[in-house]
């Protein structure tokens, strides 16, 4: 996130209170950062953390290390975390889940001196209430006291406001791009199935989506069909970046390209830029040969479209797309929608911060309704053999995803591709039954979502093994099939007296003997207890083994026999 820096001729005029600064002289680096070593909170909460987070509370601003606090604030000058601005920036945001931009500025810049040190602080999300030591704080005078509960309630109450939706009064009808409108009216006849939407007059379509209401124009129609010039000078920060490094370890990007069309224009753009370095992973079965896609289309397009609904266009800072040879990453400004969260993404229902934006975009078919677009980008994924989009680098200010263009699972891509060809479109395997699958094939004996692995199983894309405490779930013989790795089959399958018998001879032939707790961790989940005595039993009676001891204290050995195969 990109804050506004400011000079030092600016700071000297801001004042305290109406421009949400907080002047702290901090000569000699002497401004603490948590308030260790304070007995009383009231005197620990002077700290740069308790600062920041009372800043962030009433709606963000700075924090101004080497100034003083009287006006015009002259400098000062500060040692304040010299040579370690990053570290100071990492560890506020460590600490408080709070992400600041810090810099320094000089009043010689010639001969460096007369240093301070600038913390921009960030806004609160809508109905996010931050906390030093657990207490929300806020500034009364020279004060950090905690928020009264008038305030607080307040805050946890707020609905965000519909941004799309507001009028852009300096927008005229003639700010609208044509070709932009032209793009929109043919989607939304395609998807409705209304071809006589293409006729209408530009304006009565604007009129009948809502975008424009008699001459006053919306937020969301300069966004999705706004004249570049027009979209760059009312809202700058709905560009899309998009950066290529060769390397994911660089800093400098190897190519970058702006994006600042209006939606209908942009998105192929962004699309067309990143596949020119796309490429693809070929995959055989039998005679038939297709490519698996390092970033798939559906999916990338489906996150540039949330990315565009869903982020908050109150933030100064565009979205950011980072493309690697096999990595993607999406940066979106403003985290997510209220009540979402990295846990239940694919749970909770979508709640849009832009409502009339996200509507017309799935009016259009570019976005999918009620949550499915989240689903479609997890299945697609999934189904593909990759690993699962990486949401975890998101946080309250902003939501980051990034894809891994790496098949680690050729075999499990074309399993799942052949169950989705088999099924009618109204029953193909949804994304909690593909995330099933992979539960499964990563080693899970049992999936979370126990309806599902039986669901799964009856319809025959599970195999479940084992009986009462000992049952598990594995992927059937056509896996591993395709795998090429029957032995792995072998092995996960109940186990018959041949493969008891291949496993536990070499331990008795180099070890001697063998307590009944060692077969059982060598021959593990594959056999329940009575199962596995009874192979036992069937071993002993055909002198293969042999037993000595007594209960606790009994041993298996080889037996007089033991080089002929069982049940020979």
């Amino acid at each position: 996130m990109v804050m506004k820096r400011y000079t030092i001729a600016q700071l000297q005029q801001m004042r305290e209170s109406e421009d949400h600064v907080e002047f702290k002289k901090g000569e000699y680096g002497n401004v603490s950062y948590n308030g260790a070593g304070k007995e009383k909170p009231k005197d620990r909460r002077k700290c740069i953390l308790g600062y920041v987070t009372a800043l962030c509370n009433e709606g963000g601003g700075r924090m101004v290390i080497g100034m003083h606090d009287s006006f015009p604030h002259q400098v000062i000058g500060t040692k304040q975390n010299e040579n370690s601005l990053g570290d100071l920036e990492s560890n506020i945001y460590r600490d408080a889940g709070i992400r600041p931009e810090v810099y320094e500025l000089f009043e010689d810049e010639a001969n460096r001196t007369g240093r301070v040190v600038v913390i921009e602080v960030p806004s609160r999300p809508v109905g996010k209430v931050f906390k030093f030591e657990d207490v929300p704080l806020m500034r009364v005078g020279e004060d950090l006291l905690p928020m009264d509960d008038k305030t607080y309630l307040s805050i946890i109450q707020e609905q965000e406001p519909d941004f799309s939706e507001q009028f852009c009064d300096d927008a005229a009808f003639e700010d609208l791009d044509p070709e932009a409108i032209k793009v929109m009216k043919e989607k939304y006849a395609k998807k409705q199935e209304n071809p006589s939407f293409v006729s209408l007059d530009d304006r009565q379509a604007l009129s009948d989506l809502h975008l424009i209401v008699g001459e006053k124009i919306t937020n969301a129609a300069v966004l999705l069909v706004g004249k570049e010039a027009f979209i760059n000078k009312m809202f700058p920060q709905a560009k899309v970046m998009l950066e290529y490094r060769n390397t994911e370890p660089q800093i400098h990007f190897d190519n970058r390209m702006q994006l600042g069309q209006p939606f209908f224009i942009l998105i192929d753009k962004l699309w067309d830029a990143i596949n020119l370095r796309n490429g693809s992973v070929p995959i055989r079965e039998g005679a038939y040969i297709f490519g698996i896609p390092f970033f798939n289309e559906d999916v990338i397009r489906e996150v540039a479209n949330n990315a565009f609904a869903h982020r908050n266009y109150r933030v100064n800072s565009e979205i950011i797309v980072k493309q690697y040879p096999t990595k993607l990453t999406v940066i979106n400004a403003g985290g997510f929608p209220k009540g979402v969260t990295v846990d239940n993404l694919l749970t909770t229902p979508s709640m849009p911060r832009n409502r009339l934006l996200a509507d017309i975009l799935a009016k259009t078919g570019i976005v999918e309704r009620s949550g499915q677009g989240m689903d479609k980008i997890f299945l697609n994924t999934l189904s593909e053999g990759k690993s699962e989009p990486d949401y975890t680098e998101s946080d309250d200010f902003n939501v980051s995803v990034t894809f891994s263009a790496i098949v680690k699972d050729k075999a499990f891509a074309i399993y799942v591709q052949s169950i989705q060809q088999s099924l009618p479109e109204d029953k193909r395997l949804t994304v909690f039954d593909v995330m099933a699958l992979c539960e499964v094939r990563d080693g899970k004996k049992v999936p979370k979502n126990k309806q599902i692995a039986q669901k799964l199983e009856q319809m025959g894309f599970l195999e479940k093994h084992g009986k009462t405490n000992a049952i598990y779930y594995i992927l059937p013989r056509r896996y591993y099939e395709l795998a090429g790795d029957m032995a792995a089959y072998s092995l996960a399958t109940d186990w018959d007296i041949d493969q008891v018998w291949a496993v536990i001879k070499p331990f008795l032939k180099k070890y001697g003997k063998a307590k009944r707790a060692d077969i059982d961790k060598i021959v593990g989940s594959h056999l329940s207890n009575k199962q596995l005595r009874r192979i036992l039993d069937e071993l002993r009676d055909e002198g293969k083994i042999k037993t000595q001891g007594l209960r606790n204290y009994m041993y298996y050995l080889l037996g007089d026999t033991p080089d002929e195969a069982p049940n020979e």
